[in-house]
């Protein structure tokens, strides 16, 4: 019998592979591409379409991660199926801004094909552990019922399509609250979901690097094609600033704190489940908020402060708090005061929309992204002063 495909569990903390540094690269194009249809369709259906779609490219992603979590991704069949996937991801991307159009077929079938192909690659890979068996018999029934909805959906009318593919990710999100409860096999205990803490938090803390690049690629890019007056390079550095920000917020101490609390837990499966599997897509879609409004700032940024430019505005950085609030509570049952005086602030700002500009108002949230960093910097200096 050959070699197992699962890690090696000696207590050490599990690297992130290559192979999975490789897989992540077909998400810079799916983040990108979300942006980019965001930045067209900017209406309240194209948010909704737009929500959906990140919800979906997230799930693909995060449920990739558990299951890498476990597969060493230095055999070569682990890595075989991962080069699957990405051509797969790659598909899904490439259809991404006409999901709800001409490509909607291609994005469901690719979609249920990474959900569904990934668990029967586990339940070989896992064949010896009749742990992780059981688990991923459960998951596989789930997404085979998710699955008819999204290629249903794929083939179906536009507005169908839309409640149908509501349908199958309310599926995807409900199942592991459900603990992927199926009659006959019962349900799952998060007790057995034995994951590393260290290479989940990694993991998550790369994706968030990709969506934080995507924004400097996407501010890069608009600045390179504009004439650089004054206000534009404002707005640029604005742009740059709000990044660093958001990398300063998200890859602190607490950063750190969060990987060693999920090493150490008396239940990583059930912390993994609420800090690092759900909290980060407001995270996520935070930053990719942001992108759209630094692009829209650099091609206008004097002149009236449309709804939709404020929203984004103000809404991104609220969306990024939030969810890094929500991800803290998660991880420590304790809340997160600055970055919720934060949001409030952002909500705040929204009262001076009509006696401001693109430009002033991005400065704004930039500035509160910022003091809102440097006060728990300076908080957590203080409290270790003391301690």
């Amino acid at each position: 019998m050959g070699r197992s495909l699962l890690r090696p569990r000696d207590g050490g903390h599990a690297r992130v592979g290559f192979v999975e540094l490789f897989f992540d690269l077909v998400f810079v194009f799916a983040i990108t591409q979300i942006s980019h249809t965001l930045l067209e369709h900017l209406t309240w259906m194209g948010a909704l379409q737009a929500a959906i779609m990140l919800a979906a490219v997230w799930w693909a992603w995060i449920y990739t991660s558990w299951v890498t979590n476990w597969l060493d991704p230095e055999r070569m069949p682990v890595q075989a199926a991962m080069f699957v996937l990405m051509a797969a991801g790659l598909l899904l991307s490439a259809a991404l801004p006409h999901a709800f159009d001409k490509q909607g077929p291609a994005f469901g079938i690719a979609f249920a094909f990474i959900q569904v192909g990934r668990t029967l690659f586990m339940l070989w890979a896992s064949r010896e552990d009749a742990m992780l068996v059981r688990n991923f018999q459960r998951i596989l029934v789930w997404l085979v019922a998710s699955g008819v909805f999204w290629v249903a959906g794929g083939f179906a009318s536009p507005e169908l399509r839309l409640w149908l593919w509501i349908a199958a990710l309310t599926i995807e999100y409900v199942s592991p609250a459900l603990y992927f409860q199926v009659p006959g096999l019962g349900r799952a205990r998060t007790e057995d979901w034995t994951i590393e803490g260290g290479h989940m938090a990694e993991r998550v803390g790369l994706f968030i690097i990709i969506c934080l690049g995507e924004t400097l690629l996407v501010s890069g890019a608009t600045f390179a094609k504009l004439d650089w007056t004054g206000p534009v390079v404002v707005a640029f550095a604005s742009a740059i600033m709000s990044s660093v920000a958001m990398w300063w917020l998200y890859f602190s101490h607490a950063h750190e704190a969060a990987s060693e609390a999920i090493r150490h837990a008396d239940d990583p499966g059930a912390l993994a489940r609420r800090a690092f599997t759900y909290s980060p897509i407001l995270v996520v879609a935070g930053i990719i908020v942001v992108a759209v409004s630094d692009e829209l700032v650099l091609a206008h940024p004097g002149g009236h402060v449309e709804t939709a430019v404020a929203l984004t505005l103000l809404g991104g950085p609220a969306l990024f708090l939030a969810g890094t609030a929500v991800a803290k509570w998660a991880l420590w049952q304790r809340p997160a005061w600055a970055r919720l005086a934060g949001c409030t602030a952002l909500t705040a700002g929204s009262l001076a929309v009509p006696w401001t500009t693109p430009l002033l108002l991005s400065l704004v949230s930039t500035a509160v992204l910022l003091v809102v960093a440097g006060w728990e910097t300076l908080s957590s200096g203080r409290r270790q002063a003391w301690a």
